[in-house]
């Protein structure tokens, strides 16, 4: 199932939008924002995932972060979360469980926010991730929909590690070759979410996670009506990424994301297979995107690749367009 999909059935729904909702689920945005006072509104979101790795600390840790990353996307400010636990009751040690809890409590820490109760299910398939509450300003509220023509594109981490997961799971990847990329994907968008905020010329926002890359830009191009287009070779991405798509792994939605996109998304012909299914590989705990004031992308990317967040990048750019749609360039 694809954005499209996930718009029409929202669609046939009819959710009434009462007017203290800023953000709702017109959009398809990363999280609800609601208007609890003056220059005051909640962000709320909530998000579980299935194990990346066999390593349940580890696995804690991103499912946090992967939680937290709405919020950031929003311009937002975590301040309370949930645990949200789907357990098996049989097949997994408790202290294995615990060291789920304990990895996801350690990035509450990082993040700032309280951890005050949770709810746990029993599942077959053992999940976890948070609900997770923050607060944003309304100066500093950001929506996927809010990208404007001459923008400039920047992505802060790198794409490709839905194919290094599925390679980790089908024995085709070391975990000594895969831990940088779990690593990274356990680290917060908090740096670079206060580094927008900083800054300031972020206009259109996201971050980047299940439908990919192409799916959550088309998103940010549908919402604001402007074309996004990318230059694939200036793309962070891994290269143990590359190197598996090449062998032919593929996640169990590479191709529905494509599918998805199907009539709005154009390839130029030298673009290789690889770097085309590189769009559609879904992101677990991605980084954000940001459509920029071209005045202010150059300070947004030094202080970015200062704090460290060195995969950084300026990668592609919006524009005008009769009708929204994504270009993919060399």
């Amino acid at each position: 199932m694809g954005p499209a999909d996930l718009s029409a059935i929202v669609h046939d729904l009819e959710i009434p939008v009462p007017p203290e909702v800023l953000i709702g689920v017109g959009t398809a945005d990363d999280a609800g924002v609601y208007k609890i006072g003056p220059d005051l509104n909640l962000v709320l979101t909530a998000d579980f995932i299935t194990p990346p790795c066999d390593d349940p600390f580890l696995f804690g840790r991103i499912a946090a972060a992967n939680s937290f990353s709405d919020v950031y996307a929003m311009g937002g400010t975590p301040r309370a979360v949930l645990n949200l636990c789907c357990f098996p009751t049989s097949g997994i040690p408790r202290e294995q469980l615990t060291e789920i809890l304990k990895g996801g409590l350690e990035t509450i820490k990082q993040s700032g926010a309280a951890l005050v109760g949770g709810h746990t299910v029993r599942d077959d398939e053992l999940k976890y991730g948070l609900s997770v509450t923050g607060v944003v300003r309304d100066a500093d509220i950001k929506a996927n929909a809010g990208a404007k023509a001459g923008d400039v594109v920047i992505l802060t981490k790198p794409l490709g590690t839905g194919v290094v997961v599925s390679g980790l799971r089908s024995g085709r990847v070391e975990l000594s070759q895969a831990q940088p990329v779990l690593e990274r994907m356990a680290e917060l968008n908090k740096t670079a979410c206060e580094i927008m905020l900083a800054v300031g010329g972020a206009h259109g926002v996201t971050d980047i996670t299940g439908f990919g890359l192409g799916g959550h830009s088309w998103e940010v191009a549908n919402g604001s009506k402007v074309g996004v287009r990318f230059f694939c070779e200036r793309v962070p991405r891994w290269s143990i990424g590359e190197e598996l798509i090449a062998l032919g792994v593929r996640t169990g939605v590479t191709a529905s994301n494509g599918k998805a996109l199907e009539g709005h998304i154009r390839f130029d012909d030298r673009l290789t297979e690889l770097q085309r299914v590189l769009f559609f590989d879904p992101q677990t705990s991605g980084g954000l995107l940001m459509t920029v004031d071209p005045a202010k992308a150059d300070e947004m990317l030094k202080r970015l690749h200062d704090a460290g967040i060195t995969d950084a990048a300026i990668c592609g750019e919006t524009f005008a367009a009769s009708e929204p749609h994504l270009e993919i360039k060399p």
